[in-house]
């Protein structure tokens, strides 16, 4: 049992010290971990939801000796949507009127151009007689169609579109309002509308506990992909192992030193980058359930397997990181820890769903709460894995030479 400890120690050792394997195993997925958090860890947030809307009304002058204002009310509720609810928190809308007595034709024009340049969200535009318009409908219950605002929008913009539909939902809701108080609206020739929430009611998930898992994963991912095929034909191209095989020491123990060594590695790894993303960035999932655990120990035999099939089919250490290479790119973009696999071709999902990557990707999400809906059934979490291990470890068997040609 000595010799298997001292291989594991002896791998653990030598890993750390050679700058490329610790810049790979540790420095690059927490770099990822913090560039995407920085970029993407506030998207989503409701606070963060902002948007530049100008509003010209022309019905001012005219509207002023009316019992009633319409334009009156959506200024006072766009201009409520302008202000923070909380200390601290960013309002809906930023509102941008133009100044008292100034062109409003002018003002119109400039405002548009800020639409194409995407400096803002939507224009609304409330035309003279507008308050006539809503008022004569109102109380002589004629046709309504002069009270007809204006609003512009960029279809290219997703925020434009996202703000004139909160716009034009608020305009509803305060024409449906005036209806009711009028005595105009009839409650029970409206259409009933349900709102029913699928999944759990709790909070959002925030982004790094999001992808926190998957770049644990990849961390795992690129040690085994490029670790462990590494060390096995350095040291059999500078004949290390030739000095192993002269000792009473056997492949099996050999094999069992060198993944007990990477497992440890797995675990240094798994515990730096779970600090970093807990103390530095504020994720709050725990990887203590039984099934987090499992899996993870699952996804760090699978890759240590895809790492001795690299060594098995290379006949050099080169050819081994250019075979590490060829496999890294298709199994980690197509695994879903970038983006999600909708709307892919034929030919690349047959990819997903033969890649491991991806099922113990979804799983590890389940297990610690962040995903609810899969791509793959959870059965298959442990038998594409299994299926891949055994593959595997059969043609690493048959054709892994552990000694330079002699």
């Amino acid at each position: 049992m000595k010799d298997v400890l001292a291989l594991a120690k002896s791998h653990v050792v030598t890993a750390l010290r050679e700058r490329v394997t610790l810049f790979w195993f540790l420095v690059f997925p927490a770099f990822l971990l913090t560039i995407l958090t920085l970029i993407f860890g506030q998207v989503g947030q409701e606070e963060n939801v902002h948007f530049s809307i100008t509003l010209i009304n022309h019905d001012h002058a005219e509207s002023s000796n009316l019992p009633f204002s319409a334009t009156r009310v959506i200024e006072e509720t766009l201009g409520s949507l302008s202000e923070a609810r909380e200390s601290g928190a960013q309002p809906l809308f930023t509102l941008i009127q133009p100044a008292p007595g100034s062109d409003g034709d002018a003002f119109l024009e400039q405002e548009l151009v800020q639409i194409r340049r995407g400096n803002r969200a939507a224009v609304l535009v409330l035309p003279g007689g507008f308050d006539e318009a809503v008022l004569s409908g109102i109380l002589d219950e004629t046709d309504r169609s002069g009270a007809t605002a204006k609003l512009y929008m960029s279809h290219t913009s997703v925020a434009s579109e996202t703000a004139s539909s909160i716009i034009e939902q608020i305009l509803a809701e305060i024409d449906r309002t005036i209806l009711i108080q009028t005595g105009r609206f009839d409650e029970t020739q409206a259409v009933a509308v349900v709102t029913d929430w699928i999944g759990q009611e709790e909070e959002e998930t925030r982004y790094v506990d999001f992808v926190l898992p998957g770049i644990i994963l990849m961390g795992f991912f690129t040690n085994g992909l490029f670790g462990v095929p590494g060390t096995i034909l350095f040291n059999r191209d500078r004949k290390v192992l030739r000095r192993y095989w002269v000792t009473p020491l056997s492949v099996g123990r050999y094999l069992a030193g060198f993944g007990l060594g990477h497992l440890s590695l797995c675990v240094v790894q798994f515990a730096l980058l779970f600090a970093l993303g807990k103390y530095a960035f504020g994720a709050t999932i725990q990887f203590t359930h039984p099934l987090s655990i499992i899996i993870l120990v699952l996804a760090a035999i699978t890759f240590m397997a895809f790492g001795f099939f690299i060594a098995a089919l290379a006949k050099s250490a080169n050819a081994g990181m250019a075979v590490a290479n060829i496999l890294n790119m298709p199994m980690m973009f197509l695994s879903g820890m970038f983006f999600p696999l909708v709307g892919l071709p034929i030919f690349m999902m047959v990819i997903v769903y033969a890649n491991p990557v991806i099922y113990l990707l979804e799983a590890l999400r389940q297990s610690v709460g962040v995903q609810t809906s899969t791509l793959m059934p959870f059965p298959w979490t442990f038998i594409v894995p299994l299926f891949w291990i055994a593959l595997c470890s059969l043609v690493t068997i048959r054709r892994l030479r552990w000694d330079v040609a002699r």
